[in-house]
């Protein structure tokens, strides 16, 4: 049986909200902007929201992202999951 081809489940360019947990260091924040500025040198960090977890261990960012393509989100995913403070990215 023929696979018929899929379609995109995202239509690009479009914005795009990427949540990074991660330990609760001094300038989490500054690595995951400058990750992001690689890929997107508009982002700044007015498109950044944060929240600290209750017991102050970790902090999640939530990055709301302007992609033209899916290489480029794929990029910055990796690119995001590589660091040593990041725990998640969603």
């Amino acid at each position: 049986m023929d696979d018929p081809i899929k379609e995109p489940l995202i239509s690009f360019p479009c914005h795009f909200a990427i949540k990074v947990i991660g330990d609760a260091v001094e300038n989490f924040s500054d690595i995951v902007l400058k990750s992001i500025i690689k890929y997107d040198a508009r982002f700044d960090s007015s498109c950044i929201e944060m929240k600290g977890s209750s017991a102050g261990k970790y902090i999640s960012l939530t990055c709301n992202v302007f992609v033209l393509s899916q290489k480029q989100l794929d990029n910055i995913y990796i690119e995001l999951s590589g660091l040593k403070v990041t725990k998640f990215v969603l």
